[in-house]
């Protein structure tokens, strides 16, 4: 089997578990989680257009993404 069948098969399996694992989380966390998770998937874009290492700039970008998640939700709960 070639990798990209396994992936093909691996990405809706992950998505699933990914999904039914946010059910009971507060907003706060759902902000926080879907910030470190847009950050990840922008920093891991920019950097390997860039000609970087991929991992890296999703490290980055999670931590970023985290953060700003984190901010918009205490103003929004101010």
């Amino acid at each position: 089997m070639t990798k990209l069948k396994r992936a093909m098969i691996a990405a809706p399996l992950v998505a699933v578990f990914a999904i039914s694992g946010c059910g009971n989380m507060t907003q706060s966390q759902q902000r926080e989680l879907s910030g470190g998770a847009i950050g990840a998937a922008a920093g891991a874009g920019i950097t390997a257009l860039a000609g970087g290492a991929a991992i890296w700039g999703a490290v980055g970008g999670a931590a970023l993404g985290t953060l700003g998640g984190y901010l918009y939700d205490k103003h929004e709960n101010q």
